[in-house]
């Protein structure tokens, strides 16, 4: 076959995103550059493609742009990422200019509410630092382990202001390492080409807590290597538990089960997780404290399933799962999940226990998952007498402009 069947056609040029309307506003040419236009009013931090009207020649991949509203009023300023999912993320609304330093302000202020408001130091050296869209700095979480920060980033146009970032965050909190993770797929979608560290970062670090000792593994780990939006609900565990079995399933590497048994609080202790890694950090952090926890390394709903059959039953059980609702697609077989798996653990209380339930899927409202409580209880003929909702500590705060971000529910219930 003659080869010149295989010529490549000619590349058409790039036309810009999709999303954007091919002709110049009219009176663009005087506004501030880069600049992007809105369709619709919204004080929302994230905007999506569907959102933007237009957009400037000369803005670029995690350029600091103005933002213009659909009348052509100056609304804000944002970080902008043509080829992201989340092309553009607001940090500022107003009129007045924006720029690097301001973001700098943002960091310094969601640092004074953590040491100088909060005074997080004086009962823990792990706390979230950064919590993104509650921090009106969307795409960035850090959280404080120690001596290191573990940093996850969302952002092609955080990413690159990284390193300015950091000279901050160490110089007021008075860390001097840190583990920088980005998502394989998110670095894809955001053209992020995260760069190797100059020295190897920590494998792991020694935290505290309410008294209570852990151990933090970065390459192990789940998210950025801890779960501190649970802190003040095992601190008040830990009060409740007294003389008391405990059952926690999915216990991941030991929080509650942990803060249950230091102390010699609870009679007896038993916490259960699939991931084998995660039931070996677990031991380590029971080793630390010198407390006696009986591991379980198997599925929740199959030992659930098994303890039923043996007629066991506890005072006081924690349903802490992963994330079941992932995607909109997803409600219902989470939701499935949920009722499950609450059904299984109220069928092992005892009458008049304690059951502790969490959801960390920002899918699920806090009606919804009380609605999936209260229907796993009715289907064993059980009725619960709730005593409290919480939700993530106060370093985890959420701005009235994202209310989404409102994403733990913990549900506090006797049993009868």
């Amino acid at each position: 076959m003659n080869q010149a069947t295989f010529r490549p056609r000619p590349r058409r040029p790039a036309s810009g995103p999709r999303f954007l309307d091919k002709e110049q506003p009219a009176g663009s040419d005087t506004w501030l550059q880069p600049w992007v236009q809105l369709k619709f009013f919204s004080y929302h931090p994230t905007i999506y493609p569907a959102m933007i009207r237009s957009v400037s020649p000369q803005a670029k991949s995690g350029d600091i742009v103005n933002i213009y509203d659909k009348e052509g009023q100056i609304f804000g300023r944002g970080l902008y990422n043509p080829n992201a999912r989340v092309p553009l993320r607001v940090f500022y609304h107003g009129a007045e200019e924006a720029g690097d330093e301001y973001l700098a302000e943002l960091l310094n202020r969601a640092i004074d509410l953590r040491l100088n408001i909060l005074r997080l130091p004086e009962q823990t050296d792990a706390f979230r630092v950064i919590h993104s869209d509650g921090d009106t700095l969307s795409g960035l979480i850090v959280d404080k382990y120690g001596d290191v920060l573990s940093v996850e980033v969302h952002s092609h146009g955080v990413y690159s202001r990284l390193p300015g970032f950091l000279e901050i965050l160490h110089s007021r909190l008075g860390t001097k390492r840190q583990v920088v993770h980005v998502d394989e797929r998110i670095a894809r979608m955001e053209g992020i080409k995260p760069k190797r560290a100059a020295e190897a970062p920590p494998r792991a670090v020694r935290i505290r807590e309410n008294g209570v000792k852990f151990e933090v593994d970065f390459e192990e780990g789940h998210k950025t290597g801890f779960f501190c939006d649970q802190r003040e609900n095992r601190l008040r565990l830990s009060r409740l538990v007294k003389d008391c079995r405990v059952l926690d399933l999915c216990c991941y590497t030991g929080g509650f089960a942990i803060a249950a048994a230091a102390n010699e609080k609870a009679k007896e202790v038993t916490g259960v997780d699939l991931d084998e890694k995660a039931i070996a950090q677990a031991k380590r952090n029971a080793n630390l404290n010198q407390v006696r926890v009986n591991w379980v390394h198997c599925d929740a709903f199959s030992y659930a399933r098994q303890m039923q059959g043996n007629k066991e039953q506890w005072d006081v059980i924690i349903l802490d799962p992963p994330k079941f609702v992932v995607s909109r697609e997803e409600f219902r077989d989470g939701q499935r999940k949920y009722e499950d798996l609450n059904q299984l653990g109220i069928s092992l209380l005892r009458p008049g226990g304690l059951l502790v339930t969490c959801s960390c899927s920002g899918l699920v409202s806090a009606a919804d998952f009380e609605e999936f409580t209260i229907r796993a209880a009715h289907r064993q003929a059980r009725r619960l007498q709730f005593l409290d909702r919480t939700e993530a500590g106060p370093d985890h705060p959420v701005m009235s402009n994202c209310p989404e971000s409102r994403y733990l529910k913990v549900l506090w219930a006797r049993v009868f």
